[in-house]
């Protein structure tokens, strides 16, 4: 998926997200995320947005005015969709200014900062739909070429010397030997594998042995590894190998799980 892509389906995801917290009480808990109230899934939705939209909008290198300029909408739920509706088009709006090439902070430690907050945008909010869904009971549907698209954005993040740097207890739990966990999404034709080195989490996109294997749907491997459903209830995948690695990794993949 390129920038546009990936702005677009943030447009419409965030519009189904809007309908289905409109209204709704914002003490109800989100089970997916059990720190958070849906009031507080919902000002992390749109407060990252608004975020971002900031960030690209005024092509900032240093992150803090943007970081300054969140805020959590109305506390009032009935006013949450013409909010969200609004924080979804003024993130796309603010990409229609840049190209991939302009200069914008990039918390990856990479030099893409465009490309890749239009990428984590799209993650952000497939993955929160799921938590919306959840705590709502509404149908959480997504394809298998974006459910791998997001999986691609959560680990390359995990991945990225960025991430490294801003968790370095993340690093400090995940680092290893060298095993290696493959997660092959069935449905879609993407495939990953993560490197557990003594220094870094290596990601390749690539088909190779490894001491776990997961394999299946790529909505299914989506929810697993974000955390959103456990392996066990998971349907369609298959594990191969040392489920204590897969499980090891999981357990720490506590980013955006609030």
């Amino acid at each position: 998926m390129d920038t546009s892509a990936h702005l677009e389906s943030v447009v419409a995801q965030t519009k189904t997200f809007a309908e289905w917290v409109q209204g709704q009480d914002p003490a109800t808990r989100v089970p997916t995320c059990p720190k958070w109230s849906l009031a507080e899934l919902v000002g992390h939705v749109g407060g990252t947005q608004r975020m971002v939209a900031t960030l690209v909008g005024q092509r900032l290198t240093d992150p803090s005015a943007a970081l300054a300029a969140m805020d959590t909408g109305p506390a009032d739920p009935a006013g949450w969709r013409a909010w969200l509706t609004g924080t979804a088009a003024a993130a796309a709006d603010a990409f229609g200014s840049v190209d991939d090439s302009t200069p914008v902070w990039d918390p990856s430690g990479g030099d893409s900062g465009v490309p890749f907050w239009a990428r984590r945008l799209f993650g952000e909010i497939t993955v929160h739909r799921a938590d919306a869904a959840g705590a709502l009971g509404e149908h959480y549907d997504v394809s298998p070429d974006h459910a791998a698209a997001t999986i691609d954005d959560w680990l390359e993040t995990m991945t990225s010397p960025g991430y490294a740097q801003a968790r370095p207890e993340f690093v400090d739990a995940i680092r290893d030997t060298g095993r290696v966990l493959h997660f092959h999404a069935t449905d879609s034709a993407h495939e990953w594998l993560v490197r557990r080195t003594p220094d870094l989490v290596v990601l390749e996109r690539a088909h190779a042995e490894a001491d776990a294997t997961v394999r299946g749907p790529a909505a299914e491997l989506l929810l697993v590894l974000t955390r959103r459903r456990p392996l066990d209830a998971a349907r369609n995948l298959d594990l191969y190998g040392d489920r204590a690695s897969l499980d090891h990794w999981i357990e720490h993949m506590d980013w955006v799980a609030g």
